[in-house]
């Protein structure tokens, strides 16, 4: 009898909540999808396309197509050795007799497996699948509890955990319920529209009509529908207004999650408050309404209009209107009144309250740190922009100012900001102002970088005296735990050198930076620089290999370590380019042989031309000295392609010398005077990389 083919049809799971966090949707649906895709290949249930959808208070996972059960599979058990489970007559012994036994056969079904390491007797079982419908009833309990958020709940009496807690759950195969129970909730087929539009149950009959009904029902359960509608609404309103939006894309993102139904209204608030700093009045409707800011088209200036996305459709727009209005009024009263009493002191005077911050429980206070600050800007300025260093200096003396002022106490996101506020009224010069702010940049992998050299000094100065610092008294950051993003300081520092093009010496920097924090330190300078370095180094490899350049140019270049970042991915650079000429195996086989030869040699060995005695040796040394005239001067100026260029020069003679001098003579005193000149020839192109660790 032929087995019938088992049809396929349609998964899917709704997980009714409370309202959950817009800043933790998108990641929940990550998780569900990715915990689904594990325990559906763990149970052997395939499924075509798996798509998720959320709102405030649904988590959705749907499959179009899955089979009604699992496939059948031979399940394949070895036994022992054939030679131990027959005998030499071919009679099965006690063993075959046993292990059929253990596997519920007749010892006349089992059979010979062949390995490479021999052959065995086996068993070969068939395992018909279980039906999706009993599987998925199995497997959904755990596999909802086993999402995983940064922050869960217990509710009512239950024991289990979730995000918020759980109110119903509609599990759907083909047309049946799939029946199991998370903590006391039963899954069915019942759900309800939007909280406040349409609260009532309704019954699911399948996705479409999921879908369909919600809509119906005033929820919109994809986000990227709803950022489209959102949108549309604001096209409309600039439209009509002749105004601009100011874009961002995170806010929109996250509006879309704090809504199920998105209706766009827009208001004003009074002029007066327009003299505050723009970023005042943005970050304010921002961060506490969720408003988005509007400019004017032509000039880009702020303007006093707003755009709110409401959750529900209003019976009046013009009451919404007034209640944003409102609202809003009160929070940029505050911000005014916290902006003018933090005008009436000089931000300089804030440095005394610094005390009484704490930076680092073992690296001190906050005013603790902006003195070394100074100190690394110092040192900094003095070595890439010694005109600036007076005013660098400044800049560090007023950088963490702002952190104790009213302003960045309401609205922590606006440090460094109201820093360059507050320095521009008191008189500080422009630059200075705007150092105060760039130090914090970059911010993230997409920030922008400081535009000044002020402000990229202190930017610097302020990051190595954390990295430094968290190194000396043994804060290291560990696998993914970077609880002070070192890694991210680290790399936005080479970004900045890089972007500058700073000749800074790292090591000297790091060691710099290491006697300024030295009082604080538990680890000894020589360890901490190490491993400062170190530090460095892995995360240029991990920034730039190998998407941009290969791992052995970049391990190649960095042999002799990374002090000068610019100089380092001139370098990477210029030998990336250089390995792909024609000619570059030949010549890479030539200076890995030299590379080979010295490796083993101790010291700097002198070269003594009175000891040639081959004319070989001659013409290998008068190019060598021909070439690293020449080498050296493209070097010096960074030139390195056409350093290496002039480098391949030495191919010839480097060939000639082998082919016609043995180097290991038993002579002592013509070995080392030929080691000595294969260490110079040597030394010429290990100034820009050792050649003996490029591949083919």
């Amino acid at each position: 009898m032929v087995k019938k083919e088992s049809a396929n049809k349609e998964f899917l799971l709704e997980i009714g909540t409370e309202e959950i966090p817009a800043a933790a949707l998108d990641h929940a649906l990550k998780d569900l999808k990715r915990v689904a895709m594990a325990a559906f290949e763990k149970h052997r249930v395939s499924y075509a396309g798996l798509e998720t959808y959320g709102t405030p208070r649904m988590l959705i996972l749907f499959a179009p197509s899955m089979p009604e059960s699992q496939p059948d599979i031979v399940i394949e058990k070895k036994g022992p050795a054939k030679s131990v489970a027959y005998d030499k007559d071919g009679a099965p012994t006690r063993a075959a007799i046993g292990f059929a036994r253990g596997q519920g056969v007749d010892v006349s079904e089992l059979c010979i497996i062949t390995e490479s390491k021999g052959e065995y007797i086996g068993v070969k079982k068939k395992q018909t699948g279980v039906g999706t419908l009993e599987l998925l009833g199995e497997i959904l309990p755990q596999m909802i509890l086993s999402i995983p958020f940064k922050k869960s709940m217990r509710w009512s009496d239950q024991k289990i955990r979730f995000i918020r807690p759980i109110h119903w759950i509609v599990a759907l195969f083909g047309d049946d319920v799939i029946n199991f129970t998370v903590g006391k909730i039963k899954s069915g087929r019942l759900t309800v529209g939007h909280r406040f539009l349409s609260p009532s149950k309704f019954t699911v009959k399948n996705f479409k009509h999921f879908k369909s009904e919600m809509k119906h029902r005033h929820v919109m359960i994809d986000s990227a529908e709803r950022k489209r509608l959102i949108q549309s609404d604001i096209a409309k309103i600039q439209k009509l207004t002749g105004l601009e939006l100011i874009q961002d894309d995170e806010l929109l993102d996250h509006v879309a999650n704090l809504v199920e139904h998105p209706v766009t209204v827009y208001g004003s608030f009074d002029q007066k408050f327009l003299e505050l700093p723009d970023e005042v009045l943005i970050n304010s409707m921002r961060e506490h309404q969720k408003y988005f800011s509007m400019k004017e088209g032509g000039s880009g200036n702020l303007t006093n209009t707003f755009i709110n996305i409401a959750n529900t459709i209003p019976r009046d727009v013009d009451v919404v209107i007034k209640g944003n209005e409102r609202v809003l009024r009160a929070r940029l009263s505050d911000a005014e009144f916290f902006y003018n009493e933090d005008k009436k002191r000089n931000l300089e005077s804030y440095n005394e309250q610094l005390k009484g911050v704490t930076f680092h429980n073992k690296l001190g206070s906050m005013y603790e740190k902006v003195l070394r600050i100074v100190l690394n800007a110092k040192f900094i300025a003095d070595a890439v922009s010694p005109d600036t260093a007076k005013d660098a200096e400044r800049a560090a003396l007023l950088c963490k100012a702002d952190l104790v002022t009213e302003m960045v106490g309401e609205f922590p996101k606006l440090q460094g900001v109201m820093g360059r506020e507050y320095a521009k009224l008191r008189g500080e010069s422009r630059e200075i102002a705007q150092a105060v702010y760039e130090h914090y940049l970059p911010t993230g992998a997409d920030s922008s970088l400081p535009r000044s050299d002020i402000g990229a000094i202190v930017s610097i100065a302020d990051k190595i005296d954390t990295i430094v610092g968290c190194f000396s008294v043994g804060l290291v950051p560990t696998g993914s735990a970077d609880p002070f993003a070192l890694r991210r300081q680290t790399l936005g520092i080479m970004n900045i050198l890089l972007d500058k093009k700073y000749a800074v010496s790292l090591s000297a920097l790091v060691t710099a930076a290491y006697e300024n924090v030295s009082g604080k330190a538990k680890r000894s300078k020589d360890e901490t620089v190490d491993d400062v370095m170190d530090f460095f180094e892995s995360r240029f490899k991990n920034a730039y290999s190998p998407d941009r350049y290969s791992y052995d140019v970049i391990d190649a270049v960095l042999a002799s370590g990374l002090d000068n970042v610019t100089d380092s991915l001139d370098k990477i650079q210029a030998l990336s380019e250089f390995k792909n000429r024609d000619d570059f195996e030949a010549l890479a086989i030539s200076f890995k042989r030299v590379a080979n030869i010295v490796k083993g040699v101790t010291g700097e060995l002198t070269v003594t031309p009175s000891l040639f005695n081959d004319k070989s040796e001659h013409a290998l040394f008068d190019k060598f000295n021909e070439v690293r005239a020449r080498a050296v001067s493209h070097s010096s100026k960074g030139e390195y392609l056409k350093a290496l260029e002039v480098i391949t020069k030495l191919k010839g003679p480097v060939d000639d010398f082998f082919d016609d001098v043995l180097v290991m003579t038993d002579d002592e005193a013509v070995k080392n005077n030929r080691l000595g000149l294969l260490q110079s020839v040597q030394s010429i192109f290990r100034n820009i990389a050792d050649f003996s660790k490029l591949k083919g």
